[in-house]
C-alpha cells in the first residue's frame, strides 16, 4: 500500500475503490428500502401517518418529490418512471455526500461508474421509448419531419443519443473529481473552520448534481415516449 496514499476503510477490498464504495452505497439503500418494506408491509401501520421525523416520512418526502419532478417533465403515467428517477437520485446522492467522510471517497469520482450510470438511462429511455411506440413508430422519431431529410436527421440522431450516456458520465464525473479535489486541498491546508465552508459546498454540489443527471433522464424519457 502507498504510504502516501489517503487513509480508505475499504484498501484491503480486493475491489478498485470507486466499485467498493459504490457496493457500500448500493448496500446502504438496500437496507433503509428492506427496513422501509418491513414498516409498511402491515395495511394498518402504512395507513397511519408518523409523528416528527422518522425514516418513514423522510422516504414518503423522497418519493413525493421524485413523482413531482417526473410529473412535471414527463406528464403523463409519470408514476411508470419514479423508480428509476429515484434510484438515480438516491444513489448519486448518497455516492457523492459519502465522500465528504473521512476515510471514503465518492465513486461518482470516477469516470467508470459516472459513465456506467449514462449508460443505465441510455439504456432504460431507448427501453422506454420501444414500449410506449413500438419499433417502427419509435424508429420514425431518428427520421424527422420531412422525407427527403431523412438520411441526414438519422445520423444526426444516432450521434446525438451515442454522445447522451458520455456527457451524462462527464458532466457527473467532472464536477465531483474537482469537488472532492477542492474540499481535500483546503482540509489538508486549514484544518480547521475553514474546510467547514468547503463542506457546505461540497454538499451542495452534491445535491445539485443528482438533481441534474436525474433531470436529464427524465427529459430523456420525455423524448422518448412523447407522442406528439
Amino acid at each position: 500500500m502507498d504510504e502516501h496514499a489517503p487513509f480508505s476503510w475499504f484498501s484491503a477490498v480486493p475491489l478498485p475503490l470507486s466499485a467498493s464504495t459504490a457496493l457500500f452505497v448500493a448496500l446502504l439503500l438496500a437496507a433503509f428500502a428492506w427496513a422501509m418494506h418491513r414498516r409498511l408491509s402491515p395495511t394498518d401501520r402504512a395507513l397511519e401517518p408518523d409523528d416528527g421525523t422518522t425514516l418513514r416520512n423522510v422516504g414518503e418526502a423522497f418519493v413525493e418529490m421524485i413523482q413531482g419532478l417526473a410529473e412535471g417533465v414527463i406528464g403523463h403515467h409519470a408514476e411508470r418512471y419514479v423508480p428509476l428517477l429515484g434510484s438515480f437520485f438516491a444513489f448519486i446522492l448518497v455516492a457523492n455526500l459519502i465522500g465528504l467522510v473521512p476515510g471514503f471517497a465518492p465513486p461518482t469520482a470516477d469516470f467508470n461508474v459516472t459513465f456506467a450510470l449514462g449508460v443505465v438511462s441510455f439504456v432504460a429511455y431507448h427501453a422506454y421509448g420501444l414500449r410506449a411506440h413500438g419499433v417502427g413508430a419509435y424508429v420514425k422519431h431518428f427520421l424527422g419531419p420531412v422525407v427527403f431529410l431523412a438520411p441526414l436527421m438519422l445520423v444526426i440522431e444516432l450521434f446525438s443519443h451515442s454522445f447522451r450516456p458520455v456527457s451524462l458520465g462527464i458532466r457527473l464525473f467532472a464536477n465531483m473529481f474537482a469537488d472532492h479535489r477542492v474540499v481535500e486541498i483546503f482540509t489538508d491546508l486549514t484544518k480547521v473552520a475553514i474546510p467547514v465552508v468547503f463542506y457546505v459546498l461540497g454538499a451542495f454540489v452534491a445535491v445539485v448534481q443528482a438533481f441534474v443527471f436525474t433531470m436529464l433522464s427524465a427529459i430523456y424519457i420525455a423524448l422518448a415516449v412523447s407522442h406528439e
